[in-house]
């Protein structure tokens, strides 16, 4: 097999899956990683139907994540006064398996660190392909060439940026903002609730987070690395709200853990653009779309298996993994999480809270994802070496 020096663009799921595969296949890998280390906890992700189970077992891993499974739960919508008024069932927010994202992040790297080169605290600032690769230059370690590099640094995607073009010209916001932060008001339900005002949730101890929040507003400008200046926003937009929220945005303000990010779907012709392709978010991204896990750990085992079919050939393997997954994908072209969440109207709070009473409904719901993550002819690819730990860890 060709082409067998990658470097792969991130270290959350999309990237340590693929990482996965490939040295399986005879591929020196390195991940590189902004962050200074693995990132822990974030939202919880979900796996559903058969496709995702298969993977997930030829993976090796499926007993583990079961293991480590958070347990899809119940979650009631309240009012202002605290009064339940309908239920959103945990199979409906949890699919078949619900694992903290952080928890499967660890796993990922657990199966790969040891025969894989993980950098952390460093980013890609370049990239020129030349004849026979690709030449990456990065904010701290020295200039290497690689045979492919594999984008699978998420929505807002860096390798995208170099490679293709800049970020608006591929991601569409979409409205809404979501928000995470590892921080409740004292007192507050043990349980897992949602509040709705228009416009505005904030859900505790819900299957995202222990605070979790989607807000409607206008695009923002500010500094993805600021968490000061997005606890700031955060606060102004829940300015006014009703029920606990005051005390739940104090209690955020101190959060050790926080993130907020916008609601958007990466809209992209091509996932390949010569010696460079793109996976996950960064390729099919719609944020909170239910989707996206499931579609990084797929795409994962279909980009491997087509190079490695391939015999290494970039060209094919490329143009192969788009014509076997774009239709799979397609899924993350379509819906928006921000109204559902974050209704604009009492009205529709109404609306959404009802449908979660109409058991048809919902089944019509669960029956539909169900189809959605099942709705790939999943290829036999060549089988893979078993991995082998006589190579020690190597990381920078």
């Amino acid at each position: 097999m060709k082409n067998t020096t990658v470097l792969i663009s991130g270290a959350s799921i999309a990237g340590p899956a693929l990482a996965h595969w490939l040295e399986r296949y005879g591929c020196t890998v390195t991940i590189v990683e902004k962050a200074p280390a693995l990132r822990p906890g974030g939202q919880a992700v979900d796996f559903k139907g058969e496709t995702h189970m298969k993977v997930l077992a030829r993976m090796g891993i499926l007993d583990e994540v079961r293991r480590r499974q958070t347990g899809g739960h119940d979650t009631t919508f309240i009012d202002a006064d605290g009064r339940p008024q309908a239920v959103m069932p945990g199979e409906f927010s949890g699919g078949e398996i619900e694992i903290g994202r952080g928890d499967l992040a660890a796993l990922l790297y657990e199966r790969t660190a040891a025969r894989c080169e993980y950098v952390f605290g460093d980013s890609i600032t370049s990239l020129t392909e030349t004849a026979s690769g690709v030449h990456v230059t990065f904010e701290r370690g020295a200039p290497r060439t690689f045979d492919l590099v594999v984008g699978a640094d998420g929505i807002h995607s860096n390798v995208r940026r170099l490679a293709f073009g800049p970020e608006e010209d591929y991601v569409r916001f979409l409205g809404h903002y979501y928000a995470l932060a590892d921080a409740t008001a004292p007192g507050a339900p043990a349980q897992s609730v949602i509040y709705n005002e228009p416009g505005r949730m904030v859900s505790l101890w819900g299957n995202k987070a222990r605070a979790f929040f989607v807000f409607a507003s206008e695009q923002l400008q500010y500094d993805r690395w600021d968490t000061d200046q997005q606890k700031r926003l955060l606060a102004r937009a829940y300015e006014g709200a009703r029920w606990r929220v005051p005390e739940i945005i104090a209690a955020t303000s101190g959060a050790p853990e926080f993130y907020l990010d916008s609601i958007s779907r990466v809209e992209i012709d091509h996932y390949a653009k010569g010696r460079v392709v793109l996976l996950g978010d960064a390729a099919y991204g719609n944020t909170l779309g239910g989707f996206g896990t499931g579609l990084a750990i797929v795409g994962a085992y279909v980009l491997a298996g087509e190079l490695a079919a391939a015999g290494g050939d970039h060209r094919v393997a490329f143009q192969r993994y788009e014509e076997e997954f774009r239709g799979y994908a397609k899924i993350a072209r379509k819906g928006n999480a921000g109204p559902f969440l974050a209704p604009p109207t009492q009205g529709r709070i109404r609306m959404r809270n009802q449908m979660f009473k109409r058991r048809f409904l919902l089944k019509s719901l669960l029956w539909m994802t169900d189809r959605f993550a099942t709705n790939i002819d999943l290829k036999d690819y060549p089988a893979p070496a078993e991995p082998s730990n006589g190579r020690p860890p190597v990381r920078r």
